[in-house]
């Protein structure tokens, strides 16, 4: 089998590659800098976006890879090549191709939706597909981007005009200097959380300028406010605020609740459902595996369009026509 799902991560078999491993490991590849996919690593392989950040949260790595997108790398008997992934800056997708030709692609995280501070996803050429489900769902359908955008700035519009002062909840890494360049481009000036301001500090200094203004304490008029979802980082004694959540669970009933907020709008940096399977059509895969989120939901999804797929969980077997169905359903796999 072409991967091992073990206790720190995902692993290459046969060789000390691992694919965003949750603890510190020998050697991993980094597809960006989110802090379920980073550890302190003996050596981290990514995009210079990705370890920079990544450093910044973690520390310095003695052993830090810097690759450049389509720039190929040796590893032993391996070549290593990256490609766009969309959802932050520095997200990357990578192929690994073995001696033996077969060629391995590993998403991480990523959105095949244009934006404004990252590059946009590109559809690799693979033989074997390991990609992220977290939306892989069939009932995950994202309405265009700029579309909730749109509503995102005429609800912090009428707040203001109303006199009460719109917070607007995102992730420190990512969404956040995403939004600040949407409501920008409507017009609105934001005021960041300390943590968000540090991360767009570093995505200026790595060449996409962001500019929000560090909260301290005070509003200034017709500003907007962006902070973690996360309700200790909330400003308070403000007076009249309305909340709303940046998220792609706004689909959900609970989409607002989950974050104390009151409302929730639909932004996502993952890929949605029909996203998912029109991808992995299009990398020509003979086999695809899923992971995290509804990896068994997709996977039966992509068996429904005539491909090769399993969650990272399941194992499959061939009747004699060579037609892929699951076999007996067993405890999460430690191995692929």
């Amino acid at each position: 089998m072409p991967v091992e799902w073990l206790k720190g991560g995902l692993k290459l078999s046969g060789s000390p590659l691992w694919f965003d491993a949750r603890r510190k490991a020998e050697v991993s590849f980094v597809s960006h800098a989110h802090t379920d996919h980073i550890a302190r690593h003996a050596r981290a392989i990514g995009t210079l976006e990705t370890l920079t950040l990544m450093q910044h949260r973690v520390g310095t790595i003695e052993d830090a890879v810097p690759l450049k997108y389509g720039e190929p790398f040796s590893l032993g008997a391996l070549t290593l090549e990256l490609f766009p992934a969309g959802h932050v800056l520095g997200a990357a997708q990578v192929r690994v191709t073995r001696p033996d030709g077969h060629r391995i692609v590993y998403t991480g995280d990523f959105s095949s939706d244009v934006f404004l501070t990252a590059k946009r996803a590109e559809v690799p050429a693979c033989d074997t597909l390991i990609m992220e489900s977290t939306f892989g769902h069939p009932k995950y359908r994202f309405p265009p981007r700029a579309q909730v955008y749109d509503e995102v700035a005429e609800w912090c519009r009428r707040h203001l005009r109303q006199g009460t002062r719109p917070l607007l909840l995102a992730y420190s890494l990512g969404k956040s200097q995403e939004s600040i360049q949407q409501l920008a481009a409507r017009g609105l000036r934001v005021a960041a959380h300390e943590s968000i301001h540090a991360i767009s500090a570093l995505y200026s200094s790595l060449g996409v300028p962001i500019q929000a203004r560090k909260f301290e304490g005070a509003f200034e008029e017709g500003e907007v406010g962006l902070f973690p979802p996360f309700k200790k980082h909330r400003p308070t004694g403000m007076g009249p605020t309305a909340t709303a959540v940046l998220t792609g669970w706004a689909l959900e009933p609970w989409g607002a609740r989950r974050s104390g907020a009151d409302v929730a709008f639909p932004v996502s940096d993952h890929a949605d459902s029909p996203s998912l399977v029109e991808f992995a059509k299009g990398t020509g895969a003979r086999e695809v595996i899923t992971l995290f989120g509804f990896a068994e939901e997709l996977a039966a999804g992509l068996r429904k369009e005539g491909l090769f797929a399993r969650a990272v969980t399941e194992t499959m077997q061939l009747d004699f026509f060579g037609a892929a169905s699951r076999a007996q359903p067993r405890r999460p796999a430690r191995r692929t």
